[in-house]
């Protein structure tokens, strides 16, 4: 262990029945279209990248059904949280509050992302009898959206009352289009360009838009559209939203849209080592100092999160073949010290150990943190 080394070392050994008093939660009135209803909003807030969220909640009017339109775990996840980065940028988290999408239903999701036909002629994805057609009629026709998610911002006035002050919509568009040719029988898989995906999706944005605009509680109402480019199903690493367009209140048509430069990168991968080779290097270097002092741990895997080709946090999985206790605290130590060494302190690194029996360890640095939070999971 190098000389010098320092860890803050965190273990939870007792549950207190003490609760820290944040004051009382506020009292408010919630305006909707028909009816004022009594509400608060939480007095404690966790930081200020997040949104307080208005209480009752109120569940989203198309809740869970993006676990059947979107493929990947990891994009499920992204594309909500990414939604609210998105969001942050119109509305302030110190202003607004979150709520689920109340106007975009499940059935309206479930038209919008199907194949438009007579029996649907609200699906906006492109006409096809897939009982008929063939190969090439299927990679002339891809299904290109795949999910709508809804996120609505509340805003305070000065008598106390939240109402709808923002409406955020993703747009969640494949990048692979998967499809079985009848004629053949056996699944396909047909890769969609970026450049392509963009051009529907911001011609569907249009459709969704104008579909918005007939819901009478959103008039007046700032929207927002971003698109997100979904990976395939069996990526290890999330997509990304790549374009947003904002559409004030007074507003029926889209003007411009604005570019978003963010996305994922796994470490290590070809991917990394060509266009983050620097990242890539601190990856390698740091894997090689764990087998050089730990036989036993099975691999380092890392997921970095680039802003305009800025790495601006680095996630590592490090699944582990230990037998004792004691060994794990050890391991988690050595691994914290190297995490200091070889991760610069502008960004933040999450360092996640786990073996058979589950999560083992966390250690977490967040940029500008002088010391890191570790925990060991007993």
């Amino acid at each position: 262990m190098k000389k010098g080394f320092q860890v803050l070392l965190v273990l939870l050994l007792v549950l207190t029945a003490c609760t820290p008093n944040f004051g009382k939660d506020e009292e408010i009135v919630q305006k909707t279209e028909e009816t004022m209803e009594q509400a608060i909003i939480p007095k404690y807030k966790i930081s200020d990248e997040y949104y307080r969220t208005i209480l009752p909640f109120k569940t989203g009017k198309a809740r869970g059904l993006v676990n059947y339109t979107v493929y990947n775990r990891l994009d499920i996840d992204e594309i909500e949280m990414g939604l609210m980065r998105v969001a942050q940028e119109h509305f302030d988290p110190n202003n607004y509050y979150f709520q689920e999408g109340q106007y975009v239903t499940s059935d309206m999701v479930e038209e919008w992302v199907g194949r438009q036909s007579e029996k649907n002629t609200e699906g906006l994805n492109p006409p096809l009898n897939e009982k008929t057609a063939t190969t090439e009629q299927f990679r002339q026709n891809p299904k290109y959206l795949s999910h709508v998610m809804e996120h609505n911002y509340l805003k305070k006035d000065n008598e106390n009352k939240v109402e709808l002050g923002g409406v955020v919509i993703g747009l969640a568009l494949k990048s692979v289009y998967n499809f079985n040719e009848p004629t053949m029988g056996y699944p396909r898989e047909e890769p969609i360009p970026l450049e392509e995906i963009e051009k529907q999706g911001k011609a569907i944005a249009t459709q969704v838009l104008q579909r918005l605009h007939g819901i009478k509680a959103l008039e007046g109402v700032p929207i927002v559209i971003a698109l997100f480019q979904e990976k395939p199903r069996e990526s290890v690493v999330p997509g990304n939203f790549f374009a947003k367009t904002y559409i004030s209140g007074n507003s029926n048509s889209i003007s411009k849209w604005e570019k978003i430069n963010e996305r994922y990168v796994l470490f290590p991968s070809q991917e990394g080592k060509d266009s983050y080779y620097d990242d890539y290097q601190r990856m390698i270097n740091f894997k090689s100092d764990i087998e050089q002092y730990f036989p036993n741990f099975v691999g380092v895997v890392g997921r970095g999160y680039y802003v305009d080709d800025q790495l601006q946090e680095m996630t590592i999985d490090i699944p582990i073949q230990f037998y004792g206790k004691a060994e794990i605290i050890g391991f988690t130590e050595y691994i914290t010290g190297l995490m200091l060494d070889h991760f610069p302190p502008y960004i933040s690194v999450q360092v996640y150990i786990t073996s058979i029996d589950g999560q083992e360890a966390l250690i977490r640095w967040n940029g500008g943190e002088e010391k890191p939070f570790v925990h060991i999971y007993r």
